[in-house]
């Protein structure tokens, strides 16, 4: 009876270095099936856009509005707003509160606020669907009508009932 060998160390190496691979190839195929999937690819899409419609807003707020409502309240820039504590344990060092950039931070989201409340607006007014058409019902042919009438008058002159007008054609028959 033949000894088995015992697996020497750089088999061993070698197939745990195979068995790595595949799984990292599992891997990189289920990467790339969550990567290729609709809905993130739709969120990558709706970060980057996001992204700069956020500079476009910024830039709005800063450069448009921002100016004109300082022209309004007569430049007040709520930035310079500040309270200074001294401190009693250091006398050296003051405590700085800033309260007028808190202020600014909230008027500038407001501003951002409507900004982008009126700019969804206009982009889904734009992009509203118009309301569906009614379907249309489909046109009979003239001979089939004038054998439907001429069937339902047959059936009134004799006295049985009428069926309402329906397509012959739609009641085919296998012969």
């Amino acid at each position: 009876m033949p000894k088995k060998k015992k697996k020497q160390p750089p088999d061993v190496v070698l197939e745990a270095g195979k068995k790595a691979g595949r799984k990292a190839w599992n891997v990189f195929g289920e990467f790339k099936e969550f990567i290729s999937r609709g809905n993130v690819t739709d969120m990558a899409v709706g970060i980057i856009v996001g992204t700069a419609f956020t500079a476009i807003v910024t830039s709005l707020v800063a450069d448009v509005i921002t100016p004109l409502i300082g022209i309004i309240m007569g430049g007040i820039d709520f930035t310079e707003l500040s309270v200074t504590f001294k401190s009693f344990i250091f006398p050296e060092h003051n405590v700085v509160l800033n309260y007028g950039n808190f202020i600014q931070s909230i008027v500038r989201f407001f501003i951002i606020a409507v900004c982008v409340f009126f700019m969804v607006k206009a982009m889904n007014a734009f992009r509203r669907k118009r309301p569906a058409e009614e379907p249309k019902e489909p046109k009979i042919d003239e001979k089939i009508a004038l054998l439907t009438e001429i069937r339902d008058l047959l059936k009134e002159r004799n006295g049985d009932e009428v069926i309402p007008h329906s397509d012959p054609s739609e009641n085919k028959s296998s012969d």
